[in-house]
């Protein structure tokens, strides 16, 4: 028996990296799985096909944020894929989806600033909205923040924004919906071993410096992440509301001590 049998779980932009180990996690819980992708459908049939093998349950559901009428396209086929799971509403939404922005304040447009604002601002608000009257009473709605909100990057503006908005909007759900005894947290990652590092990842350097900024000396994983996503998405995360948890491996806490 899983923490989390009988629910189900939406997780936006779940086709690969956090997302991807988020609905894994869920999944192995017992929760129902829709896994949202926005363009690579191949990715979010493997992630399924991976919950699948597993013996969990998941269909994939597809959406391009960022666009006119991409949350109604979400929540149209989030029904379809319930009603043929036999299942109906909805437990724990989990809002990972974004998209990053590495531009200084001299060469941000107003076009970049706007799509960035968009879907990782935006769009979760709404898929919110969307999914209110279908989340039940107790359920869980975790929003993927992000650590670069603490750190003066001026590479980063528009993301390090859009962040710290996401950040924002988590208290003010967390009182509105604790009636309903609905919690609602941020979890802010730091850097994460995914495809968003990029070509760093392939450069010892780039990787060691990476990897001293952390209290902890390493990249984090996914799964580290994720594993936070799934305390708090079960029964042992019922009494966390309102919170930003830092799930950075303690990123720029300070120089090394010498051990």
């Amino acid at each position: 028996m899983g923490e989390l049998d009988g629910r189900t779980a939406l997780v936006t932009g779940a086709s690969r990296g956090i997302g991807r180990a988020v609905a894994l996690r869920l999944a192995a819980e017992g929760a129902l799985v829709a896994v949202h992708y926005g363009g690579n459908e191949a990715a979010a049939a493997a992630t399924v096909g991976r919950i699948v093998e597993a013996g969990g349950r998941a269909f994939t559901v597809r959406a391009l944020f960022g666009g006119s009428g991409a949350v109604d396209r979400l929540f149209e086929g989030l029904g379809a894929g319930l009603k043929e799971h036999r299942a109906d509403g909805l437990d724990i939404l989990v809002n990972n989806a974004g998209i990053h922005s590495a531009t200084s304040i001299g060469q941000l447009t107003e076009e970049e600033f706007t799509r960035v604002l968009a879907i990782n601002v935006s769009t979760p608000v709404f898929v919110v909205q969307r999914a209110l009257p279908l989340l039940r009473d107790g359920g869980r709605i975790v929003n993927m923040g992000s650590a670069a909100t603490r750190i003066a990057n001026p590479q980063q503006i528009g993301y390090t924004v859009s962040k710290a908005a996401l950040a924002a909007l988590g208290p003010s759900l967390a009182n509105e919906l604790g009636q309903r005894g609905i919690t609602v947290n941020t979890v802010e990652p730091g850097v994460v071993l995914t495809d968003m590092i990029g070509a760093y990842a392939d450069v010892p350097e780039a990787v060691a410096a990476l990897e001293s900024i952390t209290a902890l000396g390493r990249m984090g994983l996914p799964e580290d992440v994720a594993d936070v996503v799934g305390f708090l998405a079960g029964p042992r995360g019922r009494w966390i509301t309102g919170q930003t948890i830092d799930v950075s491996g303690g990123t720029y806490l300070g120089p090394p001590t010498a051990g």
